[in-house]
């Protein structure tokens, strides 16, 4: 069970971080080889993530990511996680459509949400396009003077999740035939130097909302494919959702990751699981003492959800709660989800908390 860095109780955040609001140029779908052609676009690009790469090592983050700067501002605050794929890769239609869970339904919040989110048609066969995920990792590092974690996703079955099946008959055909897309992306990544890679899929909650159980073995099967042969370090994220900052799913399932995790424990290629905790004040984490001795768990111990930013001493009485659960040497601390929904100044505060909180256990823990 390889470690990225050797610190004990290593900090990082999930993934995506506020925009500057100087940081104005939106991709809208196209390459980032042929948006970059504009100066000023690459320009800005490049200084916007040197920023935030800076407010985190800054805040003392052991890890950092670009914070997705390749993310437009688009519906549900962070709805470039799944659009920036559905734009790139061949098979899926432009348009936003109202999202296929919800047709015909009476008005709810949840119709609100994922109709602002959107739906899409899948109408051809799907292949790799232009995602440049290395691209984007090699600007990321340049910039960085600690190890860089590069967030891979939405990924298979979640770009399934919202599709219309016009040529892929269902979520699992979709989803397999993906596979291959992003086990490519990662492959690059890896010989482009990246060693910690995070998957983002939200599928892992695909069988509490089809009722199907049969679902958790294709859905294994289709990360375990994604994975395969890729060197790196593998963390598989699946949060309870942040559209506009909001938790869409633990209100419906709030024994979630009691109820899900059992099943993806021993997907092949994934060394450890990226899981929200501090939304619900850390309910449910002692459930971790089953996690296996060779998985490692990224922890989130500071709630993204909120503005209110927490001391230092309550994100350290957090992570007690964790190392309680698992031993030390394999947690990592993180934030409960990307961050793009904040303001800056709040983003930046509670990273600060973050490290110093971390800081304090690890010195009860280890006298560092």
């Amino acid at each position: 069970m390889a470690r990225v860095v050797e610190t004990i109780l290593p900090t990082t955040m999930v993934g995506s971080y506020p925009r500057p609001h100087w940081f104005t140029h939106q991709l809208r779908g196209r390459d980032i080889r042929v948006a970059f052609k504009e100066v000023q676009h690459e320009e800005a690009y490049n200084d916007a993530v040197a920023t935030v790469v800076r407010d985190q090592e800054e805040a003392g983050l052991d890890i950092v990511t670009d914070g997705n700067m390749w993310y437009d501002d688009y519906v549900g605050s962070i709805g470039s996680f799944c659009w920036y794929m559905y734009e790139r890769i061949p098979g899926f239609e432009a348009a936003r459509e109202e999202h296929p869970s919800f047709v015909n339904q009476e008005a709810s919040f949840g119709k609100a949400m994922f109709d602002d989110w959107g739906g899409v048609i899948n109408s051809g066969p799907v292949k790799r396009g232009p995602i440049r995920l290395t691209d984007l990792y090699k600007i990321a590092k340049k910039s960085a003077h600690v190890p860089v974690k590069v967030s891979v996703g939405a990924g298979p079955i979640n770009l399934a999740w919202h599709a219309y099946f016009q040529h892929y008959k269902n979520a699992k055909e979709l989803s397999l035939a993906l596979a291959p897309v992003f086990n490519a992306e990662m492959k690059e990544l890896v010989a482009a130097g990246a060693t910690y890679l995070q998957l983002e899929d939200l599928g892992a909650w695909m069988p509490l909302f089809s009722g199907d159980k049969n679902d958790y073995t294709w859905i294994k099967d289709c990360i375990a494919q994604t994975c395969d042969g890729v060197k790196a370090h593998i963390g598989w994220h699946f949060c309870f959702g942040n559209a506009w900052g909001n938790d869409l799913i633990s209100g419906a399932f709030p024994q979630g990751y009691q109820t899900v995790l059992p099943h993806f424990f021993d997907t092949p290629g994934v060394n450890e699981f990226v899981l929200d905790y501090a939304n619900r004040n850390m309910d449910g984490v002692d459930f971790l003492t089953n996690l296996p001795k060779d998985k490692m768990v990224q922890v989130g111990v500071l709630d993204v959800r909120s503005n209110a930013i927490e001391s230092p001493a309550t994100i350290a009485a957090r992570i007690k709660k964790v190392i309680a659960a698992v031993p030390p040497d394999r947690v990592v601390l993180s934030t409960d989800c990307g961050m793009k929904p904040l303001a800056r100044m709040v983003a930046k505060m509670k990273l600060h908390s973050l490290g110093e909180g971390a800081r304090m256990v690890r010195k009860e823990v280890a006298g560092v």
